[in-house]
């Protein structure tokens, strides 16, 4: 009886403990009080599909970095810059990630070749600090310039960035636009479409180097060529997250958490690559891991061209250049300013 009476006694405080851990919020398996669930759910954007380029978002959101800012975060895969634009003005999404060079175009009011002129949006972070627009054509192709391209057919997603810049690119590296024959080609075929012979060049990220070079290899045994826009526009900026102006000026402590998480993952994507490139995978089993290690690693110094201090941030001198190389170059309207493209709020003073 006695036994009995000690065990029916460890039993009822077993059971009490249990129950005022669970009543205050503790794992048993950790031995530490939990977070509270994020408050906050948004919706974010990819720029694109599913690619190395976008893997710093799902290293966010793996390595807990939305959780500690309390967010929760729906990542859903973005089309372009286009598209998500309009996704952030039908409140669609919260978040996107996009070339803000052609956000900035989308939003001028000079002919944007019928992209959305939604202007009610604030880039909160720069993923790239240099514009990787880019020419590819194959090696021995006699393309061995710029101005090798009039008179050729170029391929490239319609209404893209790509081709919407080109004007200006094309003015300041002296080719004549009236001699380039656009095709326009789905992003997935633009390897294969130059490959075959169809055009002659193509545009697209300079990232995108390695896919474009395992279709054209398997098909002619070449390698590509590459031109970028950045040569002769080095003031642009590549991809951007952003967000809506309404956001930005009703809920500015949700952006910054946002921001906050968001930079924490590419930073630790750029630094671990292979890891990124692995948990992208883990996300979005179609991606090739070894493909989206070496974009990410092909990124890099674009995300840390001003230095590793200043990774993430857009300033007001950048930006103010940037918006200058663009209206030089006849494609924004001459009252854009850079408060009408970032929310400077969030971005660090020093």
């Amino acid at each position: 009886m006695f036994r009995q009476s000690q065990v029916v006694k460890a039993l009822f405080a077993f059971c009490t403990v249990s129950a005022l851990l669970a009543a205050a919020g503790c794992s048993s398996s950790s031995g530490s009080s939990t977070t509270a669930q994020p408050t906050d759910r948004v919706t974010y954007l990819t720029a694109f599909s599913a690619a190395g380029r976008d893997a710093y978002a799902w290293v966010a959101q793996d390595k807990g970095y939305f959780q500690q800012q309390h967010l929760n975060v729906q990542i859903e895969l973005g089309k372009a810059t286009g598209e998500n634009l309009k996704a952030l003005a039908s409140g669609q999404a919260q978040f996107a990630s996009l070339d803000l060079t052609g956000a900035m175009l989308a939003s001028s009011t000079k002919d944007t070749g019928g992209v959305t002129a939604y202007k009610d949006w604030r880039a909160i972070l720069a993923v790239h600090q240099q514009s990787l627009v880019s020419i590819m054509a194959l090696e021995g192709s006699g393309i061995n310039s710029p101005k090798d391209l009039q008179g050729k057919k170029i391929a490239a997603a319609a209404n893209s960035v790509n081709q919407l810049l080109f004007p200006g690119y094309a003015g300041f590296a002296g080719i004549d636009t009236s001699k380039i024959q656009w095709v326009a080609t789905q992003p997935a075929q633009l390897g294969p479409t130059l490959a075959s012979g169809k055009v002659d060049a193509l545009s697209t990220f300079l990232i995108g180097q390695p896919t474009i070079e395992k279709a054209t290899m398997a098909a002619k045994g070449k390698k590509v060529v590459v031109f970028p826009y950045s040569h002769y526009l080095p003031d642009l900026f590549g991809n951007a997250v952003i967000t809506t102006s309404a956001l930005t000026t009703g809920k500015p402590d949700l952006v910054r958490r946002f921001r906050t998480a968001i930079l924490e993952g590419l930073v630790y994507t750029i630094q671990h690559p292979e890891e990124a490139a692995t948990i992208l995978h883990q996300k979005q089993p179609a991606t090739d891991i070894a493909a989206a290690t070496q974009e990410i690693k092909l990124m890099t110094p674009s995300v840390t061209a001003q230095g590793q201090s200043q990774i993430g941030v857009i300033t007001q001198d950048r930006m103010t250049k940037a918006i200058a190389s663009l209206r030089d170059a006849g494609l924004v309207d001459a009252a854009l300013t850079p408060q009408d493209v970032v929310d400077f709020a969030v971005m660090p003073t020093n």
